[in-house]
């Protein structure tokens, strides 16, 4: 790989930012070049750009977790590489970043990165261990802890921004979505120092000590949000906030302890003309409150029916979601079944772009995927009646 390369794109992303909450004006967004994307489309409620209804010109799909190691070009690129390593290669993040659009024709890239990356510009030693996760040298469980963390630099963010340049001028209609990890989940790792099953960790300190509870997950939300707003003001076209950790909680912790501080991350990027998405796990309780943070769209687990989620968030709700991973090595024909049923259930909805319950296993026959982009596409909106909850 070459060394990283400022380009122009970058240098202009990066004054935009600090001009204010306006996207640079040959952002593909503000230029149109993605503005009436099918994905865009539905993001919006079936709305074009200017607000006015509209159809698009196929069911828009793409998959959590298509970048990476379900692809052979991508094991091979990646091979002697570390994950941090290569989110922060911009020619490498970018070409991962594409492998999928290239290979199943989906509707839109997601940006190739890791949640925990902005703790790695920040300065904080954090790895990412095989079959493990992200491992932090040092927890963060003390007021002490949290005072201690560093300020992050927007200057740090040179390598996410370049990347995101490079793939944005690759993809031409195609949106790029960016994305981060919300303040919850970021906080958990940093807490527990390794993934937990429980969480137990962050659980007991927002109880135990509300203040450095805050002060933590504060601290999350801005490194976020602007890794967010990083990817956005480079040529992204939509964020996605994701929470993976949030279902460990009950809803009135979520509401007391957890969504001001998913808002706040949501805040850095409010007003710039972006969908905005928040897609958590295990979340089906507090579906209303994640929407209620900020976001424009609500990505759904395998374990609510879209169906239901409309009539818990309102038809007015554009939803992503929810195909089963589990099901993807199943016999053609039962996949075929749910996936037309997932279409159907979320028919009821202002928008719906089709996507998995949760991200694409690392087992998965790349050709399924591709095979379920044409099922996808083939089906047209007379072939499908809504399903009610």
């Amino acid at each position: 790989m070459t060394a990283p390369v400022r380009t122009s794109a970058v240098r202009r992303a990066q004054a935009q930012a600090q001009a204010g909450d306006v996207l640079p004006a040959d952002h593909p967004l503000t230029s149109g070049v993605t503005a009436e994307s099918p994905l865009l489309v539905e993001y919006r409620g079936g709305r074009d750009a200017a607000g006015d209804p509209a159809r698009p010109g196929r069911r828009p799909v793409w998959f959590m977790r298509q970048a990476g190691r379900s692809l052979p070009e991508y094991r091979a690129l990646r091979e002697g590489t570390s994950m941090l390593d290569a989110c922060l290669d911009p020619e490498m993040a970018a070409e991962i970043t594409l492998q999928p659009v290239r290979r199943h024709d989906v509707d839109a890239a997601i940006f190739f990165s890791d949640i925990v990356i902005p703790l790695r510009l920040a300065g904080i030693d954090v790895e990412i261990v095989p079959n493990v996760g992200p491992v932090l040298a040092h927890p963060v469980r003390t007021r002490a802890d949290v005072e201690a963390l560093p300020q992050l630099d927007d200057d740090a963010f040179a390598p996410i921004t370049e990347a995101v340049a490079r793939t944005v001028e690759q993809l031409g209609s195609t949106p790029l979505i960016g994305f981060a990890g919300a303040p919850f989940t970021l906080a958990a790792y940093m807490v527990e120092g390794r993934p937990s099953r429980d969480h137990l960790g962050p659980r007991t300190m927002m109880h135990a000590d509300p203040e450095t509870w805050d002060a933590l997950a504060s601290w999350a939300a801005d490194v976020s949000g602007r890794f967010m707003r990083a990817q956005l003001m480079a040529g992204a076209s939509a964020a996605q906030l994701f929470d993976s950790w949030a279902g460990s909680l009950g809803r009135d912790d979520y509401a007391a302890h957890v969504q001001k501080h998913s808002a706040a991350a949501f805040s850095h990027v409010a007003g710039l003309g972006a969908p905005l998405i928040h897609f958590g796990t295990g979340t089906g309780e507090i579906l209303d409150l994640m929407k209620e943070a900020g976001a424009d769209v609500v990505g759904i687990d395998y374990r609510v029916n879209l169906a239901e989620a409309t009539r818990r968030l309102g038809a007015q709700t554009p939803l992503q979601g929810n195909i089963d991973p589990a099901l993807l090595t199943a016999d053609w024909d039962v996949l075929e079944a749910h996936v037309r049923d997932v279409v159907a259930a979320g028919s009821g909805a202002a928008g719906h772009v089709l996507n998995l319950g949760h991200g694409v296993p690392p087992s998965t026959d790349p050709e399924v995927l591709t095979r379920v982009v044409s099922l996808i596409h083939s089906i047209s909106p007379a072939e499908i009646e809504p399903t009610r909850a």
